[in-house]
Formats: structure tokens, sequence, C-alpha cells
């Protein structure tokens, strides 16, 4: 990995998706009910977290995540956009920690903490297949 990356806080950004019947606790398998996954709510929270860092990186690096906790506030019927928002708190190292949060059009419906590491993606992958030789 390179020397130093070094990546300042307050770096943000939102992801946004519609509940439909595929993102649903239903189709997830996390639950009997017609309204938005949690599951579903932590990949945009972690799609939101990874995206307000990667035109930051360095080409050939990017983030994973390793460690979420988080809230689900409040349920989402299909038919609504859920929001959210991913905000740099803490950079130390290749540790990163994120403030997210998401939001219907009626409120917030998750908040929490994640962590992510920054990663030099060919070496991680290859790490990750060497696990197939064991």
């Amino acid at each position: 990995m390179e020397n130093r990356i070094i990546l300042k806080t307050g770096l943000r950004s939102e992801e946004r998706e519609m509940v439909n019947d595929e993102n649903t606790a239903q189709a997830w398998g996390s639950g009997g009910l017609p309204v938005y996954a949690t599951p579903a709510m932590v990949a945009l929270m972690e799609k939101a977290a990874a995206a307000a860092v990667a035109e930051e990186l360095p080409k050939g690096f990017s983030t994973v995540g390793t460690e979420l906790t988080i809230k689900h506030l409040a349920a989402t019927p299909p038919g609504m956009e859920v929001r959210a928002a991913a905000e740099l708190t803490e950079a130390e190292g290749r540790r990163l920690l994120f403030k997210v949060e998401a939001f219907d059009e009626a409120g917030k419906i998750g908040e929490g903490v994640h962590s992510r590491f920054i990663v030099e993606n060919e070496r991680f992958v290859q790490k990750a297949e060497a696990k197939k030789g064991i």
C-alpha cells in the first residue's frame, strides 16, 4: 500500500433507492412483512460510505466494510424512496469511521456507525482467493 493515504473528515455521500418487492423483508428472508428490509438498508448505508471516499483514493485502492452498528428505527412500505447518507468522521491510517443515517419521505428510519478499511484491490483479492487452497 502507498505510504500514506490521507483523507479529510467531513467527506459525504448519499445513495437512494425505491422500496419495491425485491428489497422487502419478505424478499430478503429477514422477516415476513412487506416493508423495507434491514439488510437492504445496511447495503445502502455501506454503498453511501464507500462512495464518500472512493474518488479520494489512489487508483487500485478501495474500501471494505468491517463493522456496522445500526438501529432500524421505522418501517418503510413499498413505493417510498429511501435515502442513505454517510459522513466520514474519523480517518486513522487505513481505518475509516462513518456516521450513517437513512431516511424515507416521512423522516429518519435508521442510524449508526460504520467502519471501513482501505485496501489495495489486487492484493486483497489475491489474499481472499488464496483461501481456496486451504
